[in-house]
């Protein structure tokens, strides 16, 4: 007698259960991951803008002329969308506004607004993070990207 080697349909139907379960818990945590990945590298491609928006109020001892295509402030067309900034919107008396390709889980993308805070005899720039972008499961958590 010949004993038939193999797996049974019980036990091929249990492997195919587990796989789905792992599945539905790995597919949006993965989800989550590259949206926070893309919210920290947005926060990086800014630190520039950031500097030259510190640069240009260290010069001029003001915000208000801080704005894009002035003082050394890059113009927002020059820009170049990447997938993690996909458009600078504006940067208006030092508060750079942009859209990044980080996402809710509705798809809407995470919006970037920070806001310089200057004092007279201030030795550092404090900056303000208000854009969607604050979101600790798909953005940036609380304390990076100058979120509060």
């Amino acid at each position: 007698m010949n004993a038939q080697k193999g797996f049974t349909l019980i036990e091929l139907m249990i492997v195919v259960a587990i796989i789905g379960i792992l599945a539905a818990i790995a597919i949006p945590q993965y989800s989550n991951y590259t949206s926070r990945t893309r919210a920290a590298a947005a926060a990086a491609e800014i630190a520039s803008l950031k500097s030259a928006v510190n640069e240009c109020i260290a010069l001029t001892g003001a915000v208000a002329a801080c704005d894009a295509g002035n003082n050394g402030i890059p113009a927002t067309n020059a820009f170049t969308a990447t997938k993690n900034v996909t458009t600078l919107t504006s940067i208006a008396d030092g508060v750079i506004t942009a859209t990044t390709g980080a996402t809710t889980t509705a798809g809407v993308a995470l919006t970037y607004i920070i806001t310089p805070t200057f004092g007279a005899g201030n030795a550092n720039m404090i900056w303000t993070n208000t854009g969607t972008v604050c979101d600790a499961v798909r953005g940036l958590k609380p304390g990076t990207g100058d979120c509060p």
